[in-house]
Parts: structure tokens; C-alpha cells; sequence
């Protein structure tokens, strides 16, 4: 799990590079399904169409648990993709952000792409008051990591689900 409670001074995330993140729109969904499936299948999983279908009316909708979901563009087109959503904690009085999924297409990686979508991450975070942004990911993704070190802490929570 890696954890910030400092937002990036960056004016605009990826803007030096060209990267344009932008939220995800009703007319994204052809791209959102490659770049999806994609990031579903680095982790060596899949999930039924009617769960793709579900998580992306969830990405559009507008209720307080909904998610956010943003979109990275390079050369108007798009590269990669960040989801994440706003938790009360009960640790904290303001809410705190969980970026459940980060996806760069692997064309471009090492080229900023995750880079600015974590910082257009932090903020949404910050615009929504939550100052704590925290992920995880898997101990193998080693090109991730390297980024997340540099834009985050690793913390010592061990992750357990039910069996």
C-alpha cells in the first residue's frame, strides 16, 4: 500500500510531456475497454462483460460513492486510465481517496502517463477535501513501483481478503 498526504505543486498533471488527463466520458467507452482489458489482463485476471458494462456506468455516475475516473490522452489518444473514489475513515474527520485501479497502455510507459495521472488523482483528492491518497498494487509490478517510490511511501500494512 502506498500512502501521500502531500499533493503535487505540478501546475498541470503531464502537461510538460504532452499528456492530457481529462474525466472519462460516455463516448470513451470503446477506448476505456482496451485500456480495461488491458490493465485486467497484466494482472492475470477477467471479469464477465455484464461486470465491465456495471463498472463502467459506475465510472460516469454522479452519486457520492461513485467513483472518479480519468483518462490520460498523448497525442489525442488515449493512453491510459485512473480510477478512484472518496471513503470516510475512521481513523480521520475528512474523507480519504482510494485510487483502485492506474493503467498506462504499455506503448507509452516511462513516458509520464501514470506519473500524471497520479497527480490529476491528488487533485481530485485535494478538491475533495480528502488529503490522503493511498493504492496498492501487486509485488511483482516492479516499473510501477519505482515510480510510486519516488510520489509515495510504502507503508507496513500486509493485505488479507476473505478466503
Amino acid at each position: 500500500m502506498t500512502l501521500s498526504d502531500t499533493p503535487s505543486s505540478a501546475p498541470a498533471p503531464g502537461a510538460a510531456s504532452g499528456i492530457v488527463v481529462r474525466p472519462l466520458q460516455a463516448q470513451d467507452r470503446e477506448d476505456w475497454g482496451r485500456l480495461w482489458a488491458a490493465y485486467l489482463e497484466f494482472y492475470e485476471t477477467s471479469v464477465p462483460l455484464t461486470v465491465a458494462d456495471t463498472t463502467f456506468a459506475r465510472l460516469l455516475g454522479d452519486e457520492a460513492q461513485d467513483f472518479r475516473a480519468l483518462v490520460a490522452e498523448l497525442d489525442g489518444r488515449p493512453v491510459g486510465i485512473a480510477h478512484c473514489l472518496m471513503h470516510r475513515h475512521c481513523w480521520r474527520i475528512e474523507n480519504v481517496c482510494y485510487l483502485q485501479d492506474l493503467y498506462a497502455d504499455a506503448s507509452c510507459r516511462g513516458r509520464g502517463v501514470g506519473r500524471a495521472l497520479i497527480e490529476a488523482v491528488y487533485a481530485e483528492a485535494d478538491a475533495a477535501g480528502a488529503p490522503q491518497v493511498y493504492w496498492l498494487t501487486q509485488e511483482f509490478n516492479t516499473p510501477a513501483r519505482q515510480l510510486y517510490d519516488r510520489i509515495g511511501r510504502v507503508t507496513p500494512f500486509i493485505k488479507y481478503q476473505r478466503s
